[in-house]
């Protein structure tokens, strides 16, 4: 993004919704006159604007999407790569861009006096990568664009009440009643008022119950049949299922999904400075653009130490088996660093303050990345979270945790910059677990 674009969006987060509107409006009217082309879009490419940018950003239609409240920072990256599959099908009919859905009030963002909510997009990760991929805009660039913070039709995923008929599962999707008490309710002007992503003035003009089940391309002839709405919002998206799991369509949508620029740097510093790891002697060479970052697996060497994905709190009553007690962590951490010849380990944990200094004089060698309160402020929750993901993505070796998306994401991210799958896709064990069955390797597609 050019610097006047960064200084327009500045000045956009700012500033009461009318002035915002004009503005955009004189801006698509200036290109319209001054720009010459087509617009075109496929990946790997920017979309590039033409002298009918004003008619293509009135005629182009709106896909928002949000997932359920209790979800984590790491599933939300998954269902994005769900409503990206959903997205290429729309694209082959008519032009669309998926708004990308603010974050904030997670449950694991629990850092105090730290305000959490409407962030966008481009404070994690990198809009242009993004764009190479599919055509995306922030949620705010949508309402100055489309004129006013309304959705004209949202419709609330489910799953079936009968569950599958006769015990088969087939795809389909219908309207039906809500089987779950709706999150929203009507204001005085008949309009519908809900979480949306913390902004208080969003309105829902209509909201429809949907029984869905199958993949998420499925939603394609209701997009396109069963309603006009210029922006539609898909309500409890992770209803819906992977249109390509673990093939190229998949991996081209993760590989988009580049951190943003500030965060990265920060890793690299902290990998620099505590963990003798630079990108040279690592061979973990990082090209800015996605599409050109191809290795084969196993040229990466990674850092000089180990990196651990150890998580706590809710997993400790939800997924007890499989979690392992602090003393049997601290074993296993050691015994893989005695067999790779590593004197250091960096550890990314939620535990509480009282398992971290547990933890601390268990193994006192080990090493953390703990943002200053300016930093926390700056980065938040999610930031930190990814300079915790790219720090272990450079690891000689990783370990994570079972079942934790957290981990998964880790995964992905050595496999992209081309780590050996024995380095990579390992996890903890129960201390009475009997069948440690190790994460599947999903090899990445080009």
């Amino acid at each position: 993004m050019a610097d006047g674009e960064r200084a327009l969006f500045a000045w956009m987060r700012c500033t009461p919704l009318w002035p915002r509107c004009l503005l955009v409006l004189f801006v698509f009217i200036y290109v319209d006159g001054c720009v010459a082309g087509e617009e075109t879009f496929s990946a790997g490419k920017s979309v590039v604007h033409s002298a009918a940018a004003f008619s293509i950003a009135t005629d182009r239609r709106y896909l928002l999407y949000d997932v359920n409240p209790p979800e984590g920072f790491n599933l939300r990256r998954d269902v994005f790569i769900r409503m990206a599959s959903l997205m290429k099908a729309l694209l082959k009919k008519g032009p669309w861009v998926l708004v990308l859905p603010p974050w904030g009030r997670l449950y694991h963002w629990q850092t105090p006096d730290i305000y959490q909510v409407r962030i966008p997009w481009g404070d994690f990760f990198d809009l242009d990568s993004l764009n190479m991929n599919i055509p995306v805009i922030e949620y705010e660039h949508f309402i100055a664009e489309s004129g006013g913070p309304f959705i004209e039709q949202v419709y609330v995923l489910q799953n079936y009440a009968e569950g599958w008929t006769d015990g088969k599962w087939e795809e389909k999707v219908d309207e039906r009643p809500c089987t779950e008490q709706l999150m929203y309710s009507k204001d005085k002007q008949g309009y519908y008022r809900g979480w949306f992503w913390g902004y208080e003035e969003t309105r829902g003009l209509n909201v429809t119950c949907l029984s869905a089940q199958g993949h998420a391309s499925i939603m394609v002839p209701i997009l396109l049949k069963n309603t006009t709405a210029r922006s539609v919002m898909l309500d409890r998206a992770e209803t819906l299922l992977h249109d390509h799991y673990g093939a190229k369509d998949y991996w081209d949508t993760r590989r988009s999904m580049v951190f943003a620029k500030h965060l990265l740097l920060v890793g690299d510093e902290f990998r620099s400075r505590y963990l003798d790891s630079n990108d040279v002697d690592d061979k973990t060479d990082y090209n800015e653009d996605w599409t050109k970052q191809k290795v084969r697996s196993g040229y990466a060497k990674g850092g000089p130490y180990l990196a651990v994905h150890l998580r706590r709190k809710d997993f400790l009553w939800g997924h007890r088996e499989d979690v392992p007690s602090l003393p049997a962590a601290v074993n296993s951490i050691r015994d893989i660093m005695k067999k790779h010849k590593l004197d250091k380990v960096f550890i990314a944990t939620d535990a509480d303050d009282d398992e971290q200094e547990k933890l601390s004089k268990l193994l006192p060698e080990m090493r953390r990345y703990e943002p200053t309160w300016e930093e926390m402020e700056l980065y938040k929750d999610g930031g930190v979270a990814i300079i915790d993901q790219w720090i272990c993505a450079h690891a000689r070796y990783f370990i994570g945790t079972s079942v934790s998306t957290f981990s998964f994401r880790i995964h992905e991210e050595r496999e992209i910059l081309g780590f050996d799958p024995k380095t990579t896709y390992n996890r903890f064990c129960g201390d009475n677990e009997k069948d440690c069955e190790q994460p599947t390797h999903w090899k990445i597609v080009y």
